[in-house]
This record gives C-alpha cells, structure tokens and sequence, in this order.
C-alpha cells in the first residue's frame, strides 16, 4: 500500500512538472514575444527616426553639393572673367606703350621741325636782311643814276626795282626803257622783266653775279637799250 502512495505521488508530482513547465514555457514565450516585438518596434521607430536623419542628412548634403557646384561654377566663370580682364589689361597696356612711343616720335618730329624752321627762319631773315641792304645801297645810288643816265628808279612789289631810263631815243625823249631786278633766295641778281626785251640781258645777268659790278651792270643795259634805239631808227 505504502509503495502504490509513493508511485501514485510521483505521478502526480511530474504532472505537475510538467503543467508547471507547460505554463512556465506558455509564459516566458508570450513575454519573449511581447519584448520581441517591443524590442521589434523600438528598432523600427529608431530605424525610422534614423531613416528620416540620414534622409534629412542626405538632402542637406545634395543642397550642400548642390551649392559646391554653384561656387564653383561662378567661381570658373569669375576666373574666366578675371583672365579675360587679364588679357584685355595686358592689351591696353601694350596700346599705351605704342602710343607712348607714338607720342615720343611725335614729339621727337615735333622738335626737328621746330628747329629746321627755326634755321630756315634764321636764313630768311639774313637773306631779307642782306636783301634789304643791298635794295638799300642801290637806292643810294638813286641821285648818281638819274643824273647822269637819265635813270628813274623806282621800289615796287616784292621788294623788286624798276628801272626807268629816258632820253635814249632822240626822237621820243621821254619814252621809257624799262627793266626790274629782283634778288633771289640764292642772294643773285636776277632780271625778272625787261621791256623792250633785250637779248643780251642773260649775259649781263651772268656778269654782274660773277663780279658784283652792278653800276656796270646798269651802265651796260643801258647801252643795250640805246644802241636798240638806234637799230630801230634806221
């Protein structure tokens, strides 16, 4: 009787082992579950709020990319303008330096002429001068030659000297043989009109130039003109 108890106990004890273990096992797997799925919900809602991080971390970084390439487009585009400033500084300098020397050649022309006009000036002003004094001595002769060759002289244009010589024809006293003399820019004595013409008056020219005789020179047209006179009187 004593052992049939004693089996009868352990039956019922490993029975309810067994329920135990079946509860405990019923148990942990509802709470392993519920914390797995917690856990589960947890690693979703932190994945999401990672997500919408990184998603929000990646829209900055594409606007950040975005403006990178912006920069460094005008960042080319300020280059590009800096270069072509660059060259078209470069330009308008290398104009300046031509124009410079330009200006240099210019002025350098400038004062070369300045002084071959101021020389010729110079050379001008002694040959009127030289001029002017030897118009001079020749009026002086003025009184010498009326008296005694019947010579009128007279200053007209262009600092020229008519000369006016009467009664060579004895037939017309007061008609006029007339010759202008000029000194030209060599400083020569130069016949610029005679009236009647004479054909010796090239001649007479060539004298006085080589000996500077001119009260010679004004004796022999006169000659020139009366021995004229007489061909044309006979």
């Amino acid at each position: 009787m004593a052992n049939i108890k004693t089996e009868d106990e352990i039956i019922l004890f490993e029975r309810e082992m067994k329920e135990f273990w079946t509860k405990l096992k019923s148990i942990y797997d509802t709470e392993l579950i519920s914390e797995t799925l917690a856990l589960r919900d947890s690693c979703k809602e932190s994945v999401k709020m990672l997500s919408e991080k990184w998603s929000k971390k990646l829209k900055e970084g594409d606007l950040m990319i975005d403006k990178i390439h912006e920069y460094s487009k005008e960042i080319l585009q300020q280059s590009q303008h800096v270069s072509e400033n660059q060259e078209r500084l470069t330009e308008i300098k290398s104009n300046l330096n031509q124009e410079e020397e330009q200006r240099k050649d210019l002025t350098d022309s400038i004062q070369e002429l300045k002084e071959e006009l101021l020389k010729k000036k110079e050379i001008i002003s002694s040959k009127n001068k030289a001029t002017k004094e030897r118009v001079e001595r020749l009026c002086k002769f003025k009184a010498l030659f009326e008296e005694r060759l019947g010579l009128e002289i007279r200053r007209i244009h262009n600092e020229q000297l008519q000369f006016i010589f009467r009664h060579i024809d004895h037939k017309d006293p007061d008609k006029p043989y007339v010759f202008t003399l000029s000194i030209n820019e060599q400083g020569d004595y130069e016949v610029t009109s005679c009236s009647p013409p004479l054909d010796c008056i090239e001649e007479f020219q060539r004298k006085v130039r080589e000996t500077n005789n001119f009260s010679a020179f004004v004796a022999n047209i006169r000659k020139a003109f009366t021995a004229l006179s007489c061909k044309q009187s006979v």
